[in-house]
């Protein structure tokens, strides 16, 4: 068999077109699956910048993932060519919160599943997918961290603090501590008993505590 014979063969012969029906379907329900992933990911955003034009990625790609299968499951030699293409892309955008991974992954995998014409799979399976992001996302939680920068002017003065924030807060953790001629810096991180902050005012009016500073964070730590 010559490299021709290949070429000529029934199986690449069997080529199905996409009928306009197939077309609409696809793109209209991908465009209403990426917009309830955006509605979504608006609603369980809990970053710090929002940012708009990740809300608009997700519907884009649901349509763009959707629109590709779809032409990839019509035609051999489109999709040889297409896993070639796609051999070379490189994403360079950092993905700086762990749940916006969930977010790509889940606007590709509804496009794939509604282009192979799953689609009640497609629906319901979205439907889950954001009733559980909404109810375990949005879940208030009593132990939010919060993070106490700290500076004394000397041991002494380190030691009365410490003791003090130690009967103010449930749970205290010491992230960083930073020493210097005349004055010591830390970084604590603390679970407070209740939404009241009003004990760092005083802690700073204690001998020796040059400063002190709450900041809630998101549990992330680096340093």
């Amino acid at each position: 068999m010559t490299f021709n014979d290949i070429f000529k063969s029934s199986f690449l012969d069997n080529v199905t077109s996409v009928s306009i029906l197939d077309m609409v379907l696809t793109v209209v329900l991908s465009f209403l699956l990426g917009l309830f992933i955006y509605f979504v990911y608006k609603k369980t955003f809990r970053g710090v910048m929002y940012s708009e034009s990740f809300g608009t990625t997700l519907i884009a790609l649901t349509m763009i993932t959707a629109t590709t299968i779809l032409a990839v499951t019509s035609n051999v030699v489109l999709s040889l060519g297409m896993v070639g293409a796609l051999s070379i892309v490189r994403f360079r955008t950092a993905i700086k919160e762990p749940l916006d991974i969930a977010f790509l992954f889940w606007a590709i995998a509804a496009g794939i599943i509604l282009a192979a014409g799953m689609i009640p799979l497609a629906v319901f399976g979205s439907a889950f997918i954001g009733l559980i992001m909404l109810i375990f996302v949005n879940r208030k939680t009593n132990t939010h961290p919060y993070i106490i920068v700290l500076n004394c002017e000397n041991h002494d003065s380190e030691v009365n603090a410490m003791k003090y924030i130690e009967q103010c807060v449930t749970k205290k953790v010491v992230k960083s501590k930073t020493a210097q001629r005349g004055a010591t810096e830390l970084n604590i991180e603390v679970r407070l008993k209740d939404d009241n902050t009003d004990f760092i005012s005083r802690l700073s009016e204690m001998p020796g505590v040059n400063n002190a500073v709450i900041v809630s964070y998101n549990g992330d730590y680096m340093g």
